[in-house]
């Protein structure tokens, strides 16, 4: 499951990043400074009306991220 699939709500853990971002290097960097690292907790809080962005809480903090770059993010539900 991606991070772009998750429901208002749903909480789950980082497990690992899609190999599509291997051709996108930048992202892969981008998400690992903003603290989406691998065994994170994390909380979808909202999704915007057409999906895109949507906002999680990671780290005791809000981030939102466009659905482009969540769907690179393995997650497991918890």
């Amino acid at each position: 499951m991606v991070l772009a699939d998750l429901k208002p709500g749903d909480q789950a853990t980082i497990k690992r990043f899609a190999e599509g971002i291997k051709s996108h290097p930048a992202y892969r960097q981008k998400l690992l400074a903003m603290g989406l690292t691998p065994n994170t907790s994390i909380q979808m809080i909202r999704k915007a009306p057409l999906g895109d962005p949507i906002e999680i809480q990671v780290r005791n903090y809000y981030l939102s991220l466009r659905s482009r770059e969540a769907i690179y993010i393995i997650v497991e539900k918890t």
